[in-house]
């Protein structure tokens, strides 16, 4: 299938787009003009400019046959002088993409959601601003896909993890502090944690484009699926894996700092599980896989 990846250039992205190469789909990217990253050999990269009319016209040409968003801009607490920024790359560039993909008559469009668009468990509850922001963008998808023919459905992913992870999330800040052996200053570490290996998730996309590739009846329409991870542990509980896995030992001085505020302690636990995906590597492989070469 001729397919178009927005956020191809991020941890998940990257990984999607080689799986979905070997897997003989054909590939092509849209970035924005200040994206400093190379596209693949092979991988058709469109800069978009801000305007819409240049998106359609490149939906058109291509007929493309699914649109997998990835690109979103996360803030776990924003400052007054990231609204706009915040909305401009979640809200605006989700909209113009989605708008794109109807005027081009795309038959399927996979936008990435998050957890914490359920805080405590809740229907709609957001974290934070950007959850705010991920949630209205799914609120503006409900008018297009209940008035044209895009099946639009969504995937939500808590953490994640795996090999060439730049970002700064919490299993690279211990593999940091493992090596300089530096004391790290952190909560009581009593939250529960949610965090998937990267080629579970992947297998979650890859299915969710099998089953839109078959879905003719359009079942799908509007339905919104979960990546849960089988293994959730507490925090602290992570760090002893992490610790058992590696071989390293991590140096944390817990409860020197206080939870966040709207600390997610319980992740959301009501997403449906899409047909047919379970995760096959467990955390402790994952762990394995990422770090034991680190």
């Amino acid at each position: 299938m001729k397919l178009l990846i927005s956020g191809a250039t991020g941890f998940v992205g990257k990984h999607l787009v080689k799986n979905l190469r070997e897997a003989g789909h054909e590939i092509s990217i849209i970035t924005r003009p200040t994206s400093k990253e190379k596209s693949p050999d092979g991988v058709k990269n469109f800069v978009f400019d801000g305007q819409i009319e240049s998106l359609i016209k490149f939906l058109k040409a291509n007929e493309f046959e699914g649109v997998i968003h990835l690109a979103s801009l996360f803030l776990a607490q924003h400052t007054s002088g990231d609204i706009q920024v915040l909305i401009n790359s979640n809200v605006l560039f989700s909209t113009l993409l989605l708008e794109a993909a109807v005027k081009s008559n795309v038959p399927w469009f996979i936008n990435t959601g998050t957890f914490w668009q359920h805080y405590q468990n809740a229907e709609f509850s957001p974290v934070n601003l950007y959850a705010a922001t991920k949630q209205a963008f799914e609120d503006i998808a409900k008018y297009y896909f209940e008035t044209s023919e895009i099946n639009f459905v969504t995937l939500k992913l808590s953490d994640t993890f795996g090999p060439n992870d730049t970002r700064p999330k919490i299993f690279n800040l211990w593999l940091k502090i493992s090596k300089t052996q530096e004391a790290l200053e952190m909560s009581p570490g009593e939250q529960i944690i949610d965090i998937s290996y990267i080629d579970n998730v992947i297998d979650g996309y890859m299915r969710l484009v099998e089953l839109l590739s078959q879905d003719k009846k359009k079942q799908l329409k509007g339905r919104s699926f979960a990546i849960k991870s089988a293994e959730r542990t507490t925090l602290k509980e992570l760090s002893i894996i992490f610790e058992e896995v590696t071989g390293r030992k991590l140096n944390i001085n817990w409860g020197a700092r206080p939870y966040r505020p709207r600390e997610v302690m319980l992740p959301w636990e009501k997403g449906e599980t899409i047909p047919g995906w379970k995760p096959k590597i467990s955390l402790r492989e994952g762990i394995k896989r990422t770090f034991n070469d680190a």
